[in-house]
Parts: C-alpha cells; sequence; structure tokens
C-alpha cells in the first residue's frame, strides 16, 4: 500500500471530487480492484486512530460504534412508525425495534445487527433499518441479542433463534405477517441469519423466506485468501477480528460448530433464497463467496454480489460512502420483488 495524506474526521464528509486530487497517485489496491476514493479516506482515518492490540474497556468500545455511526451515517428517514418493544430470547426478554412506514399486515425483516458479537445495538443500526424499511414497504424489527463476553456463543443466538420462531408465531401482534418472515444482518449478524435459517430447517421449522446477507462472518478458521490480504482491513484488521473472536467463542472447539461457522454446514438443500453482499477490500469477502457458491451448489437461489471498491462496515456509513445507500437499496428491492410488494 502507498504512502497517503493524514486524513482527518472533516476528510471523510468531503466530496469525491475534491478527495481524489488528494489521493492523486495514492489510491489504494488490491488484485485489481481499487478502493472507492470516499471508502479509502474513512479507511485511513479508522487506521489513524487505532491503537493495534489495543481494545477499549466494553462501555467505551460499544460508543465507539454509535459515535462512529452518529458521524459518518445518514440521518434515518421518518417513518410512519418507529417504535421500541420487547421480544422473548433464550432466557428472557429482549429488547427490539418495529420499523414501519405503512399499515399491517406487513411482510417481516428480522434485522440481527453486526458488530463482532461484541459491539452494536439498535442505535448503531438505526439508519440502515429505517432505510430498509422506507424502501422496501417492508416491516423490520431489530433484535438487541445479548453481546459477548457477557454472553458467550451461542446465547445471542439462541436470542436471535427464539425471535424469530417468536414473529413466525405472533408478528400479528405487531402489524406483522408470521407467513412472511425473512431474516438479515451485516457481518456478524449476517452470521447470525445464516445460523437461523440453518436451524430452523434442522428442526424442521419453517425457514425464512429469504436471507440478506451483507459482507456475512461464515467460518472461524479464516482461512480463505481474504483474510491474508487484508491482515491490516479497514475498519476490521486481523487482531480485531481474532479479538472478537475470542470474546465471543468460550473455546477454540466452538469455531467448528456450525452455529458458529454455517460454512462446515455439510447439507444445504432447502436453505431460503439469498441476497449476499460482499465488499471488494474486506476480510471477510472470500468467506461470505465461499457460502454463496455453496448454497448455489445445493440449488439455493442465490444472488451475489460484490461492491469491489469497498471497506467492510460501508452500509453504517452512508453519509461518507454513498455507495452504501445504493447497497441498502439494492436490498430493498430484493425484498420488494420477492414478497412483490
Amino acid at each position: 500500500m502507498t504512502d497517503t495524506p493524514a486524513f482527518e474526521l472533516p476528510h471523510c464528509l468531503m466530496p469525491a471530487d475534491e478527495i481524489l486530487p488528494l489521493l492523486e497517485g495514492k489510491r489504494e489496491r488490491s488484485q485489481g480492484r481499487v478502493m472507492d476514493p470516499k471508502a479509502q479516506v474513512v479507511a485511513e482515518f479508522s487506521r489513524s486512530v487505532r491503537v493495534p492490540g489495543y481494545f477499549p474497556p466494553l462501555p467505551e468500545l460499544r460508543q465507539q460504534i454509535r459515535t462512529l455511526v452518529q458521524l459518518l451515517d445518514t440521518p434515518a428517514p421518518e417513518l410512519k412508525r418507529v417504535e421500541d418493544i420487547q421480544v422473548p430470547g433464550a432466557e428472557g426478554p429482549v429488547n427490539a425495534r418495529v420499523y414501519a412506514d405503512s399499515d399491517g399486515p406487513l411482510p417481516v425483516l428480522a434485522f440481527f445487527h453486526g458488530g463482532g458479537w461484541v459491539q452494536g445495538d439498535l442505535e448503531s443500526h438505526h439508519g440502515l433499518c429505517a432505510h430498509f424499511a422506507k424502501w422496501s414497504g417492508a416491516m423490520v424489527v431489530a433484535i438487541d441479542y445479548r453481546l459477548a463476553p457477557e454472553t458467550k456463543f451461542p446465547g445471542g443466538l439462541n436470542d436471535c433463534i427464539a425471535a424469530y420462531g417468536w414473529l413466525r408465531e405472533h408478528a400479528a401482534e405487531i402489524g406483522g405477517d408470521p407467513a412472511r418472515v425473512a431474516v438479515g444482518g451485516d457481518s456478524a449478524g449476517g452470521n447470525l441469519s445464516i445460523a437461523v435459517s440453518q436451524q430452523a430447517a434442522a428442526a424442521g421449522q419453517p425457514v425464512p423466506d429469504f436471507q440478506w446477507l451483507i459482507y456475512p462472518a461464515t467460518d472461524f478458521a479464516m482461512t480463505a485468501a481474504s483474510h491474508d490480504e487484508f491482515i491490516e482491513g479497514a475498519i476490521i484488521p486481523r487482531d480485531r477480528v481474532l479479538w472478537y473472536r475470542d470474546q465471543y467463542l468460550t473455546q477454540e472447539s466452538d469455531g467448528k460448530d456450525v452455529r458458529a461457522s454455517p460454512l462446515l454446514t455439510e447439507n444445504l438443500e432447502g436453505q431460503p433464497p439469498a441476497l449476499i453482499q460482499t465488499a471488494g477490500f474486506d476480510p471477510l469477502r472470500d468467506e461470505a463467496l465461499a457460502y454463496a457458491n455453496r448454497l448455489r451448489d445445493a440449488g439455493v437461489h442465490t444472488t451475489h454480489h460484490e461492491y469491489p471498491g469497498q471497506i467492510h462496515g460501508f452500509m453504517m456509513l452512508t453519509r461518507a460512502i454513498p455507495e452504501g445507500l445504493e447497497a441498502i437499496r439494492e436490498g430493498a428491492d430484493y425484498a420488494r420483488r420477492h414478497w412483490g410488494l
């Protein structure tokens, strides 16, 4: 990687045409891909404020993601309804948030946020969920599952399974249609969406209508080539990925459990259709692609779209990286087509 200028927060919000001269001759490239200039500024800014190997206390770490999104994401659109509720989790109620822009009964997307199973909450993904609800015409129910390390694997997953099951039985109570429920999530949330789908099938229960998988984590072995390609990757460099793993899993063998590494599941026949979106400069790129290929091989209708110039997390940073809004709209359009909205 070539040396680049020192970028600060205001640079992240500059228009692309003002950024390009600053990056002349210094564009980040890898495997024939060229990083989006807006993404490169965010990447450089994130590297400049990160201390390798240092992880702040959990309250500070969790506030960081909320602050980053507050500064760099597009404000959520106004909706007819945004309501905080509680739904059953595996060991008690968990918080959730309902997004809808019309009256029901509406098809429902159960959304599981990313953040390495350690960070993220209803606030960090508020804009993403609100935009999806606005553009799809569907209801979003964002699930605030329990986080690691306070709740180790599979506690958070079990909350997601319980919440999905509740929506299949009781969505009508909140204006949803229990016959039309899909799942979606980014990064760790994509991992949880896949696991919910697989566990529903294994239990003989209705699988989600589809799965919207945003740069999902699929394999804790982390042997995919993109992990080596982006050891110093933006947002989630290798040391952070390993730290997340250690917070979430209790022991190394947990990583071989298909509920943690769903790429290892042998039989994927009968899994729901999937839209899988990946970023070209993301350590998770190739393991997500591997899952897309596994689904296709199993006869599952799968749409994979790589955003070649993008970095991990770009769909939460849409004020700084406008292409993130295009990716959310792609997800919303996919849902509209599937549900005939």
